[in-house]
C-alpha cells in the first residue's frame, strides 16, 4: 500500500506536517501545537483556548533545597526550531530551548528538547522530548511533567480510559463557580446547576480517573458528531517514575487528555526527583502516540475504543520504536535482555520452593531492597512472570541494574545479591532465584491478601449526596468522595473490633483506618481491634506481628498488646509516616510499607489477647492507614 509524501510547510509563525490523513500544526519556535485537522474537522483542540493552551509539554520545578510537592508551573517554550528529518515517510521537528546563568531562577535548568514526528500512512503523530541537566548548573527539584492535550468542549464529550471505565462526562463550565461547589479540597467539585441537569448532584474530581502505570496504556475521548477519537498511548512505562504499580492521571474533565511521566501524586515527596549542583543528568521521555480515528455515522461509539486498544497493542509490540532520530533513544539493537525464573521459598507454606507465579519482576537503578518504588530519575523495565515464575524482560537500555521483584500473596520485597549490567545485544540467563519471604514462624492467624492493596476488604457504599455515577456499581467501589466520612457514621460510638475465628475481612476490616468526625467538626484519632483466643503461650520467645500497609497519608501507626490505654507508650510506633494522599485521591493504594514487630510471650496470656492499632494522627480527615495484610506468627 503506497502513501502519499508528507507534507511540510514552514511558516513565519507556525509549522504545519500533513501526511494526507491528518494535519498537525505547532507554533514556531516555541513547539506548542496549536491545531489538528482531522476527518473534516478543522481543530480537535479547544479554538476558545489561547494557542499556548492546547496542545504543550510542561513542567512543575523548584529550587534546590526546596520540600514539598508544588513548585512553579512552566509551559516549556523553545526558542530553537529546525527540520531533523524531511522524507518522503518520515518528518521529525526539534523545537529546544537551551538553559544558560542568565536564566537562573526564571526557567528549570534544564536543556529540553521537544520532538514530534509524523510517519506517513499513520493516522496520529508522535511526540517525545530530551531533558538534560548538566554538572555545573545548579540544582532544584523537578515536581512534575508531562503533556498535555486540551479539545474542544462542544465536541468530546465521551471519555474513556478501560473497558469498564468510560462515560459520558460533564463541561468545564459545571465546575465554575454557580455551577459547581469546592468541596474538601479544589480538584473536587460538588455539581450543584449542571449545564446537563442529568450530572446535578455528582461529584467530579480528576483523581477519580487515575490509574496504576501498568493498566495506562490507552485513554482518550470520543466525538459524537462526526464519530471521531483522539486517544493518547504509551507503549512503555520505561520512562515513568515509581515502577508498575506508580498511580498517574489521565483524562478528565476539560476535555483533558494527560501523559503524566514524572508527579508525586500517590507518593509525595518521596518521588520528586532532587538534583544537585553538580550531578548531570539526561533522560528521554516518550514518545508517545497521539492517535486518531473515525467510523461512519450511525456505527457503535464503542468502535472507536476497541480500535484504540488493538492500535496499542500494535504500538506495544513496535516498542523500542525505530523511528527517533534523536541518539539518546535507544534502539532495540543497542538495548538488552534478562530472563530467568522466579521461586518462592516459605518453609512454612511448602517444603520446596514454590514457582513465584504471576510475580513483578523488573530491573530498576541500584539501591536497596524496595527502593524501586521511590526511584524517580531514570528507567525501570518491569515484566509479570508466568505461573510456573518464568520471566522475561526484553529490550533494556543499558546501564547498571538491579533485579528486583514482588510476589502476590507473600509479604515483602525481593532484590537479587547480584547486580547486573545491560550492554547492547546481551542476553543474560539468571537461572533460578529464590525469594525467601519474612517468615519466623507458623501462622497463628492472618487479615487480608499479601497484594499491596486494599481492595480485598470492605468498602462502603457512598454518601448519596456525593457520588460518582460512573463507580456506583463497579469493582472499583472505592473511587468515591467522602468515604472518609462514613467511618464515624458506620461506628458512631466504639471503632471497629475484629475477632479471629468469627469476623470476615471481606465485610468487617473496614478498607481505610481513618480519624473520627467529632460533634465541633474537630478530628480524633482512631483504635482498631483485633481479639484472638491462644490455647497456650510458648515461652521463652517471642511471636512476630507483621503489618503490611498499603497505603500512609501522614499517619502514625502504634502498636499495643492487651493494653487499650493509648496514654501508655506503645509496643511499637511508626512515627509520621506517609503523604501520598491516597485517601483523598481515591486510591486503594499508594507506597508499601512492611512493619515487623517483636512481640515478647510475656505479654500474651493463655486465652483471651487484643492487639490494638491506634492511627494517633487525628488532626484531618484526610490522614489515615491502608492496611495490605497483617499476619501473627507463632515463635
Amino acid at each position: 500500500m503506497s502513501h502519499s509524501r508528507i507534507q511540510l510547510s514552514v511558516q513565519d509563525e507556525h509549522v504545519v506536517m500533513d501526511n494526507g490523513i491528518l494535519q498537525v500544526t505547532i507554533s514556531k519556535p516555541d513547539g506548542i501545537v496549536t491545531g489538528i485537522c482531522y476527518n473534516g474537522i478543522d481543530n480537535l483542540l479547544e479554538v476558545l483556548n489561547e494557542e499556548e493552551n492546547r496542545g504543550y509539554w510542561d513542567i512543575v520545578w523548584s529550587p534546590e533545597g526546596s520540600t514539598g510537592t508544588t513548585g512553579t508551573f512552566e509551559r516549556i517554550k523553545a526558542t530553537t526550531f529546525k527540520v531533523i528529518l524531511e522524507a518522503k515517510e518520515q518528518v521529525e521537528l526539534s523545537f529546544s530551548r537551551t538553559w544558560n546563568t542568565s536564566l537562573e531562577g526564571k526557567l528549570a535548568p534544564l536543556n529540553i528538547d521537544k520532538r514530534f514526528v509524523m510517519l506517513s500512512g499513520s493516522s496520529g503523530f508522535y511526540s517525545y522530548a530530551i531533558y538534560e541537566h548538566l554538572k555545573e548548573w545548579p540544582g532544584f527539584n523537578l515536581d512534575e511533567t508531562r503533556i498535555a492535550f486540551k479539545l474542544r468542549k462542544e465536541k468530546f464529550h465521551y471519555m474513556a480510559i478501560a473497558d469498564n471505565r468510560q462515560r459520558y462526562m460533564p463541561l468545564p463550565d459545571d465546575r465554575l463557580p454557580g455551577r459547581g461547589q469546592e468541596l474538601a479540597y479544589p480538584e473536587a467539585v460538588l455539581l450543584v446547576n449542571p449545564v446537563e441537569p442529568e450530572f446535578k448532584g455528582e461529584v467530579d474530581d480528576k483523581y477519580l480517573y487515575s490509574c496504576d502505570n501498568k493498566d495506562l496504556k490507552v485513554h482518550g475521548w470520543i466525538c459524537m458528531d462526526p464519530l471521531v477519537g483522539f486517544w493518547q498511548i504509551t507503549p512503555s512505562n520505561e520512562f515513568r517514575s515509581g515502577g508498575p504499580l506508580k498511580q498517574n492521571l489521565t483524562s478528565h474533565v476539560g476535555p483533558t487528555n494527560l501523559a503524566v511521566f514524572l508527579s508525586a501524586h500517590y507518593a509525595g515527596e518521596d518521588l520528586v526527583p532532587k538534583f544537585q549542583r553538580g550531578e548531570p543528568w539526561k533522560k528521554v521521555f516518550g514518545p508517545v502516540f497521539l492517535y486518531l480515528n473515525n467510523i461512519l455515522e450511525g456505527e457503535d461509539p464503542c468502535l472507536l475504543w476497541e480500535d484504540a486498544k488493538k492500535q496499542m497493542m500494535i504500538e506495544v509490540n513496535c516498542w523500542p520504536y525505530s523511528f527517533p532520530s534523536s541518539e539518546d533513544f535507544q534502539k532495540s539493537t543497542q538495548r538488552g535482555n534478562v530472563s530467568g525464573r522466579l521461586l518462592v521459598q516459605d518453609r512454612f507454606a511448602s517444603n520446596d520452593p514454590l514457582p513465584a507465579s504471576c510475580a513483578y519482576v523488573g530491573l530498576a537503578p541500584r539501591g536497596d531492597v524496595g527502593s524501586w518504588q521511590r526511584e524517580c530519575k531514570d528507567y525501570q523495565f518491569w515484566t509479570t512472570a508466568d505461573t510456573s515464575g518464568n520471566f522475561s524482560i526484553t529490550n533494556i537500555r543499558t546501564g547498571d541494574y538491579n533485579l528486583y521483584a514482588w510476589v502476590p500473596g507473600f509479604i515483602g520485597d525481593y532484590k537479587s545479591d547480584v547486580p547486573i549490567t545491560i550492554t547492547s545485544g546481551c542476553k543474560i540467563e539468571t537461572g533460578d532465584l529464590t525469594y525467601q519471604p519474612p517468615r519466623d514462624g507458623p501462622t497463628i492467624w492472618e487479615i487480608g491478601i499479601p497484594n499491596r492493596s486494599a481492595r480485598e476488604f470492605y468498602v462502603p457504599d457512598p454518601n448519596p449526596n456525593y457520588i460518582n455515577k460512573l463507580y456506583t456499581i463497579h469493582l472499583d467501589r472505592f473511587r468515591q468522595y467522602g468515604l472518609w466520612e462514613r467511618y464515624a457514621e458506620l461506628y458512631p460510638q466504639n471503632d471497629l473490633v475484629y475477632t479471629i475465628g468469627q469476623s470476615d475481612y471481606r465485610k468487617d476490616w473496614f478498607f481505610a483506618q481513618f480519624n473520627r468526625k467529632k460533634d465541633d467538626s474537630t478530628y480524633q484519632g482512631t483504635t482498631w481491634q483485633i481479639k484472638f483466643e491462644l490455647d497456650s503461650i510458648s515461652t521463652g520467645g517471642n511471636y512476630k506481628l507483621r503489618v503490611a500497609l498499603a497505603s500512609a497519608a501522614q499517619a502514625i501507626l502504634q502498636v499495643r498488646v492487651n493494653d487499650q490505654n493509648t496514654e501508655n507508650s506503645p509496643l511499637f510506633s511508626s512515627g509520621l509516616i506517609g503523604k501520598d494522599n491516597s485517601i483523598a485521591r481515591h486510591g486503594i493504594h499508594g507506597l508499601y510499607w512492611l512493619f515487623n514487630l517483636d512481640i515478647p510471650s510475656t505479654l500474651l496470656v493463655s486465652g483471651s489477647n487484643t492487639i490494638n492499632l491506634t492511627q494517633a494522627n487525628g488532626t484531618s480527615p484526610l490522614q489515615g492507614l491502608l492496611y495490605d495484610y497483617i499476619r501473627l506468627e507463632g515463635p
